[in-house]
């Protein structure tokens, strides 16, 4: 029988956050690994993740099919993570997380490989949100072409170097009160990377139903307010925590969209945060979680502090030396 180390795997978009730890999930079961994306020369950092020769980085851009037609050669597997939270220039939520999805579909049944592609929780073709509007499309796109393909949908992701818990760590280090969006009623169930990574690879290792669409959250589910108060006992930070009106924070993303670092927010995200994103009674029920695969979710309370620790001794450094 073949061992894993006669696949190869090919990765889009395995230098970002989560294609890291995918990268590394992979690695470690002894696969060969292509890692598809728009520069290749910037995913050195992907090499000691794996044996010499065992990861390698090629060109290819999804807006470009014949980038991706080549990055697929030889594969027997095709896994996509390449996503965006926010659009520039001709990196659009259409052109990306659609069209893009569906490029890559074709290109992997064009190669006879499998795919598994990372959507996420709340993608719909009728939410309000664009990002979620193109995270469905996308979806459909991939289904349409390749319908054993198995999607994985998080909720929002955390872990090091995350643009989630490190983004307000950052906010609560430059700001004297942090905005509670719609009240900060919103609920999310926050899984860790780790645990998305073992996922993917476990429908990598054929352990996930073929065209099932998996819904992956945290052990448990959390109000923004929740979070926001988590992430400043972690970070030993006392802020004020100001509700904010739907109407207001959109008028307010208007601006703070062309905002640098921390303190950028866009309309799209405004609207993203009007509906939970849980994981659904169906995805229980149907063992499509985490814990169908078999897997048990680590917490954002036992997970965050091994990273955040270096706003909290940040802070506490500046106040001894003020």
């Amino acid at each position: 029988m073949a061992s894993n180390q006669d696949t190869l795997v090919t990765v889009f978009g395995g230098s970002g956050f989560l294609g890291r730890h995918v990268v590394r999930a992979l690695a470690k079961r002894e696969y060969r690994i292509r890692v598809a994306v728009r520069r290749p020369e910037l995913a050195g950092h992907l090499q000691p993740l794996g044996r010499v020769g065992q990861i390698h980085a090629v060109q290819a851009n999804v807006r470009y099919p014949a980038s991706v037609e080549a990055a697929m050669r030889d594969s027997l597997l095709a896994i996509n993570l390449v996503g965006i939270l926010t659009e520039s220039g001709e990196q659009t939520f259409q052109a990306v997380q659609a069209v893009g999805a569906g490029t890559i579909a074709k290109a992997a049944r064009a190669a006879g490989a499998n795919l598994v592609h990372v959507s996420a929780i709340g993608a719909a073709a009728q939410s309000a949100s664009r990002y979620a509007r193109a995270k469905a499309a996308g979806e459909q796109a991939v289904l349409a072409a390749t319908p054993d393909a198995t999607i994985m949908r998080p909720s929002v992701v955390f872990g090091p170097e995350d643009e989630f818990t490190n983004r307000f760590a950052a906010l609560a280090r430059m700001a004297p009160a942090l905005p509670l969006i719609g009240g900060g009623l919103t609920r999310l169930q926050p899984v860790y990377v780790g645990d998305v990574a073992t996922a993917v690879a476990d429908a990598a290792d054929g352990k996930a139903k073929p065209g099932g669409i998996y819904e992956l959250g945290g052990p448990e589910v959390l109000t923004m307010r929740e979070i926001m108060e988590t992430i400043l006992a972690i970070t030993e930070r006392k802020r004020m925590l100001l509700s904010l009106p739907f109407g207001l924070a959109r008028l307010q993303a208007a601006f703070l969209q062309f905002a640098p670092g921390a303190m950028k927010l866009t309309p799209d995200q405004v609207e993203l945060l009007r509906a939970d994103n849980v994981v659904s009674d169906a995805a229980k029920a149907a063992g499509l979680t985490l814990q169908g695969l078999g897997i048990t979710p680590d917490s954002l309370e036992a997970i965050a502090p091994q990273y955040l620790w270096r706003f909290r001794a940040a802070g506490q450094f500046q106040r001894k030396s003020a």
